[in-house]
């Protein structure tokens, strides 16, 4: 009597277990499916959205090696039907436009203001995050502060100085006010330099080093990443600089390359090739430069936001 009450019951059981298991096959199965699909969905819409950011730099280059008629067309000629690599030459030795001077003055301006910024704002961060003073925090917040002020409030009194002491028409205006340190780039090199450990600043100390020497031959090397993504902002934003060329500067000779092209668009409005030719030109050392900077610059936006 045991066994024929207790077979059909083990067999029950057994039974009983059999569609749970089978579930949880399948919810395994259908999680392990989602976590391959969720990466694949991801590479996509990110590869979707740089191929549109691709979009206008890729027509800009492809518009340099078409002539006029091509760059019109109807429907749109996303491949041109020769390449007119003599574009490019053309618009460098083209009249009333000398791509090298203007190449040469953009250069100038450029890494004038990037050498000038980076120091001043590693060495004021610095102070802000390693050294003691009374007033210092105080300092900090009002220096934070002006970064709600427009540049335009600020604009006319500098202005108004520079023609006081007869400096109009040259790039002092342009390069000695960026030298003076620039409020965000400030903040940022103070968060990292407050990351590093006190005990390097104390061994230098006991060592007999100062805190210019702390500061040049210790802290610098180790916010190397925060120095170039500092460096690489400040030279995009000098290079593409437009107004302040535009209100100081009064001699074409002197112009950088986005002023220079703006006139190369206002004297010719007909020769689009030329023109994209060069901006493509224009373009190009901004390449150059993030291919070699590039490992620095992703690793310094990636400690940005780990920094505290």
């Amino acid at each position: 009597m045991e066994q024929n009450t207790e077979g059909p019951a083990r067999v029950y059981s057994l039974d009983a277990g059999r569609p749970s298991r089978e579930a949880g096959l399948r919810g395994v199965g259908r999680s392990s499916a989602r976590r391959r699909l969720v990466p694949v969905v991801r590479h996509a819409l990110l590869a979707g959205v740089a191929l549109l950011f691709m979009l206008p730099f890729y027509w800009m280059v492809i518009s340099a090696l078409k002539d006029n008629t091509e760059i019109f067309a109807r429907p749109i000629q996303w491949w041109p039907r020769s390449m007119r690599w003599e574009n490019f030459g053309t618009a460098m030795n083209y009249p009333g436009f000398p791509f090298l001077r203007l190449l040469w003055n953009s250069v100038y301006y450029s890494g004038t203001v990037t050498v000038g910024t980076v120091i001043s704002c590693a060495a004021v961060g610095y102070g802000f995050a390693r050294l003691r003073f009374p007033g210092r925090d105080l300092l900090f917040i009002l220096t934070v502060a002006t970064l709600m002020i427009p540049p335009i409030v600020t604009f006319i009194p500098t202005y108004v100085i520079f023609k006081n002491v007869n400096l109009l028409g040259t790039y002092a205006p342009l390069i000695i006010p960026n030298c003076l340190g620039n409020a965000f780039f400030i903040f940022l090199m103070r968060q990292f330099f407050k990351g590093l450990p006190w005990e390097l600043s104390e061994a230098a100390k006991v060592d007999g080093a100062g805190e210019l020497r702390i500061f040049w031959q210790i802290m610098l090397p180790l916010v190397r990443s925060a120095l170039m993504v500092v460096a690489v902002f400040t030279f995009l934003y000098t290079w593409h600089d437009f107004f302040g060329p535009l209100i100081y500067l009064s001699d074409v000779s002197q112009y950088p390359l986005s002023l220079g092209l703006f006139a190369f668009r206002a004297q010719r409005t007909t020769e689009w090739a030329l023109l994209m030719a060069a901006s493509t030109l224009a373009t190009a050392p901004l390449v150059v430069l993030f291919f070699f900077t590039q490992r620095y610059f992703l690793g310094g936006i990636a400690m940005t936001g780990i920094k505290g």
